[in-house]
């Protein structure tokens, strides 16, 4: 899926060497006080062992993790998912599912595709689990990380089926915590807002949604969903920028979707309104004009109507249904907060204890 970032301008500029510090030259390089022999060797020979220790603890966490990625045929296309649990859960992105009740699953532990079966979706949260209706041998669960332990700089692979190509993987970094994105409905989004997501430079092309975002210690720590998209190269995937949901909201969805067979506490905050995007006399974004509210809902209950036009949550200005959407993915229900609406010509605010999705 695309997600379409706040447009970012990079500036280059060269930094002039500062003295003290010295270019090679072609005569015989750079002289400095009390040079040390033997420093040059002894780094040459430290760089292929520090090499080689990467190359072989990337090559054991793909051996750890990779059985438990799957590819996940729906009639609308493939995906990835991971096994989640020995009793043959997997979850996975819900757009990946779509409407389907049923799938075809390829595990690396047979070439025969296995059936599987819906439990549920949550396209709030752009998660779904599937059961496996016969379990193979050897079938092994993934383990799941901590979403604390996540910081930026993580080198981190993400494993899936991108383009159809099972069992793929790439490598990046952790780029940034705490993003909020949104998805669009064109192929296939849910459109869902979602906080909090893990951004990594590691490529996510389609067909690794629902796959495995992995550290070194061979623990998933997100679900590759998205990948941004650049307005200026006509909606084109910018490269070294793609967004996964992070494990903390895997679990708590994927817990509660196979103990109960529905998501009962989202923790996703919530006007509990009907709205739609309204534009000013310059036909530029405005606000969201409120068509209805949930009766007994958070909205109604701090006297919100229909026909009102949210311009603020808080100091954040409103202009759309997305901008909206995300300056409540932060928040959670309980919380009260201020919201600033027109009504006629009059301009008012509101205290409103937020509900839930």
């Amino acid at each position: 899926m695309d997600a379409t970032p706040s447009r970012t301008r990079v500036r280059r500029s060269l930094m002039p060497l500062a003295a003290g510090v010295c270019a090679l030259a072609l005569a015989g390089g750079c002289a400095g006080p009390g040079p040390a022999p033997s420093a040059a060797p002894a780094q040459q020979a430290a760089a292929p062992r520090a090499a080689g220790d990467l190359e072989e603890r990337y090559q054991a966490v793909i051996e750890d993790v990779l059985p438990s990625v799957v590819q996940i045929g729906a009639a609308d296309g493939l995906g990835s998912g991971i096994v989640y649990d020995d009793k043959g859960h997997i979850v996975t992105n819900a757009h990946v599912v779509g409407e389907e009740k049923s799938f075809d699953v390829s595990v690396a532990t047979g070439e025969r595709a296995l059936k599987a079966s819906l439990v549920s979706s949550y396209p709030e949260q752009d998660l779904a689990v599937i059961k496996l209706d016969d379990l193979p041998d050897g079938l092994r669960a993934a383990e799941f990380g901590n979403t604390e332990e996540v910081e930026v700089g993580q080198i981190v692979l993400a494993m899936g089926s991108p383009l159809g190509l099972s069992s793929s993987v790439t490598q990046g970094i952790v780029s940034a915590v705490g993003r909020t994105v949104s998805e669009g409905r064109s192929g296939g989004g849910t459109g869902a807002t979602l906080a909090d997501m893990v951004q990594t430079s590691a490529a996510i092309n389609p067909g690794n949604s629902g796959g495995a975002l992995v550290n070194l210690d061979s623990k998933v720590i997100g679900i590759p969903t998205l990948a941004a998209t650049d307005p200026q190269l006509g909606g084109s995937a910018a490269p070294g920028i793609g967004f996964a949901i992070p494990v903390s909201m895997v679990r708590t969805v994927a817990d509660q979707i196979i103990e109960s067979g529905k998501v009962t506490d989202s923790g996703r905050a919530a006007l509990n309104i009907t709205g739609r995007t309204v534009v000013d006399d310059e036909y530029q974004p405005a606000g969201v004009a409120i068509v209805s509210v949930e009766k007994g809902g958070a909205a109604e209950k701090a006297g919100l109507r229909a026909g009102d036009i949210i311009t603020r949550i808080g100091d954040t200005r409103i202009t759309t249904i997305t901008s909206l959407s995300e300056a409540l993915a932060g928040d959670e229900p309980g919380r009260k907060i201020r919201v600033t609406y027109t009504r006629g010509d009059a301009a008012k605010t509101a205290e409103v204890t937020l509900g839930e999705i």
